[in-house]
């Protein structure tokens, strides 16, 4: 029942991949399938869901959100993944508050303290950190 509510709820993400992840709680998927929370949690403890796009554990598919274009929100994860593949794209080096003007043009809403967190958690550095690094690799930047 819990796996069966999580690919409903996240139908975007299995068509579209990561960036149509959704925010998701546990006490949604509980409210939908009549369990108690700590029912789906222990339920998606330690369980995984083979499917097109890889192995994930189901705790994955659970993610706070923030605001987004529509007003239906996005999943940090799906903010995370347009934030990488922004910086993985970039010639000149991206400041924050550039990729917050980057990711507002691709329907996000987001505080630059927001991008740097998240760029923080997925281990990249801050533009001045990326453009010493450039220089240090021996790339113009």
């Amino acid at each position: 029942k819990v796996a069966a509510e999580i690919v409903k709820q996240q139908e975007g993400f299995f068509r579209e991949g990561v960036r149509a992840l959704k925010p998701l709680t546990r006490a949604k998927v509980a409210e939908a399938i009549e369990m108690h929370e700590s029912t789906v949690s222990r339920v998606t403890s330690n369980k995984y869901l083979l499917c097109e796009r890889g192995l994930f554990e189901l705790k994955y598919f659970f993610s706070s959100g923030v605001a987004a274009e529509g007003g239906e929100g996005a999943s940090a994860e799906a903010v995370k993944a347009a934030i990488g593949k922004l910086i993985a794209a970039e010639t000149e080096i991206l400041s924050d508050d550039t990729l917050v003007d980057l990711l507002k043009e691709q329907g996000f809403d987001l505080a630059r303290r927001t991008v740097a967190k998240y760029r923080e958690a997925m281990g990249i550095g801050s533009s001045i950190q990326r453009r010493r690094q450039r220089a240090i690799s021996g790339k113009a930047a």
